[in-house]
């Protein structure tokens, strides 16, 4: 009888067995994440292919970071910073890089004013959860 896994488990094997497809995911995730704004799901991604290079100690070692760091900022419900971020990518054989949006990708100056105003409000939260120990 066929032994069941999860479907981690599953996307591990497959990202260990191929840096190409493990690269292909991380970029499928980042584009998701352009639309969605899900810093969850790129987080997640980001630990699967960890897991699937070794695991943190492994990658650690990679990047000059304590492990028990490296897990912290990937367990972290805050987005790790932009430094940070690339230093792990860059470990996991990867960088993270600027292209151009195709014009059908383009946001409308109104649409980019609203996101602007998003992204500043959930700053905002962030800094008062910070300061505020009751949140």
């Amino acid at each position: 009888m066929r032994e069941m896994r999860n479907w981690r488990e599953y996307l591990i094997e497959r990202l260990s067995a191929d840096r190409e497809e493990a690269i292909g995911f991380l970029q499928a995730v980042m584009e998701d994440y352009q639309v969605f704004g899900n810093s969850a799901a790129v987080v997640s991604a980001v630990q699967a292919v960890i897991e699937s290079q070794g695991g943190v100690a492994e990658v650690a070692k990679r990047t000059s970071i304590a492990p028990e760091t490296l897990s912290k900022i990937l367990s972290s419900e805050e987005a790790p910073h932009l430094d940070t971020f690339v230093t792990i990518l860059k470990a996991l054989g990867c960088r993270l890089s600027i292209e151009p949006l195709k014009d059908k990708e383009l946001i409308p100056d109104t649409e980019l004013a609203i996101e602007t105003e998003s992204v500043k409000l959930r700053n905002e939260e962030l800094q008062l959860s910070k300061s505020d120990p009751s949140h």
